[in-house]
């Protein structure tokens, strides 16, 4: 059956990134007739989830207050049951364990996603939720992870169950078992607009190619959302959220390939100062055919427009990104890059991710799992999604993504 105005949906996903293919897999578990809407064909390399790996780890600094982190566990310990469920699905390789490490020094200040002491922070995230883990002194690196050239007065939080998902794998197979389940998907359609129609129940979807309808739908539009809020919706929050140009790059280890496999090395988040890029994490080889060492850091000083980023990444960013930040800790990489490429961040002033109705479209949902931290909980967050559109009973906390707290802090600006 061709998508038309002619099928009514329960519900619409635009957007099938992380969060939008997780939604769309979840509602179609649940018996939903669901459309899944794209401007591209995902997976693609147009936003935020591309490059072969993004880190996932069960303790979560992230978040606000005493125990910030406490709404984010729950839903990322669901996403390693799911990415499991997923490949025993579709036989796709789509989570990797390879214990995780998250370092910066004991003394002074440093900041990650927005948080201040943010080793301290997922320690006591893991302690709160029994989550298997170790604090490791410097020589205890030195003996299991050569590769770290750690300088003895580091803070080192070790976690067994972290490891990387694989986001092309992961989009792909939630896409592929979502369409096993009766979803329908349309890609390369940009989404025009949106318009509740009749008493409100029903919200109309414009696209470049058809007109569909649906009781709910669920925006998930990833770098887009600023532009899709502001210039389709003409929603008052598009504001709120910031796109962010950002490099991944890959180094060549040479002979010492070995220790960089997976089974090796270890996903890691290395902090050194009090700035936001003043961290490097990584991963350990996705690709036995092409080992490397993947490494990135975050920048917020420039924000950048996803239909004009430039994605290419030049020699000169790679070379300065080696030198700034790899040459004095990776003794085994001599800066010898295998490639590079770009990506999109978006997030909002608190790092913290949004999950709110559409101004006075409370059958509008509005999503951003804010970038840097939002993958790993993409899958949990779908399902979250899923009770939260058919209104049912569920096990997640979402109250602390709404919008008003943002509301709340610029009144007080």
């Amino acid at each position: 059956m061709t998508p038309s105005s002619s099928t009514p949906y329960d519900a619409i996903v635009i957007g099938l990134g992380a969060i939008g293919a997780a939604t769309l897999y979840q509602l179609a578990k649940r018996g939903v007739r669901v459309l899944g809407i794209d401007r591209f064909n995902p997976p693609h390399d147009q936003g935020s989830s591309h490059g072969e790996s993004r880190i996932t780890r069960l303790a979560i600094g992230e978040g606000d207050g005493e125990h910030g982190g406490d709404a984010y566990v729950p839903l990322v310990q669901r996403s390693h049951d799911i990415w499991r469920e997923l490949e025993a699905l579709t036989g796709r390789t789509v989570m990797t364990t390879t214990a995780g490490l998250i370092m910066g020094p004991r003394e002074g200040v440093t900041q990650h996603h927005g948080k201040v002491d943010f080793v301290r922070r997922t320690i006591a995230s893991a302690e709160r939720h029994g989550i298997a883990h170790q604090v490791l002194e410097a020589a205890d690196v030195r003996r299991r992870y050569p590769q770290f050239g750690v300088s003895g007065d580091e803070l080192i939080y070790w976690e067994r169950d972290a490891g990387f998902v694989r986001p092309e794998e992961a989009i792909a197979a939630q896409l592929q078992a979502a369409l096993m389940l009766g979803a329908h998907i349309r890609t390369d359609e940009p989404v025009l607009g949106l318009q509740p129609v009749g008493n409100g129940d029903t919200v109309r979807v414009e696209t470049a190619r058809g007109m569909y309808s649906a009781g709910q739908v669920v925006v998930a539009a990833g770098a887009w959302l600023p532009a899709f809020l502001g210039d389709t919706v003409r929603a008052s929050w598009h504001g709120d959220f910031q796109v962010y140009r950002q490099t991944m790059h890959w180094f060549d280890p040479g002979r010492h390939a070995p220790d960089f496999a997976p089974g090796r090395m270890p996903v890691f988040i290395w902090m050194f100062g009090g700035d936001d890029d003043d961290f490097v994490y990584g991963f350990p080889s996705a690709n036995a055919s092409q080992p490397a060492l993947k490494v990135a850091t975050e920048q917020y000083l420039a924000t950048t427009d996803p239909g004009r980023m430039d994605r290419s990444v030049s020699a000169g960013e790679t070379r300065d990104f080696y030198q700034r930040l790899l040459a004095a800790r990776f003794p085994q990489i001599d800066g010898s890059a295998i490639q590079a490429k770009a990506c999109l961040y978006t997030v909002t002033p608190d790092h913290n991710f949004v999950v709110d109705t559409l101004d006075d479209a409370a059958n509008v949902l509005v999503v951003s799992a804010c970038s840097g931290h939002g993958f790993k909980h993409s899958a949990g967050l779908g399902d979250a999604l899923a009770d939260k559109v058919l209104r049912t009973e569920t096990r997640f906390d979402l109250r602390p993504f709404s919008r008003d707290r943002l509301k709340a802090k610029t009144a007080k600006i």
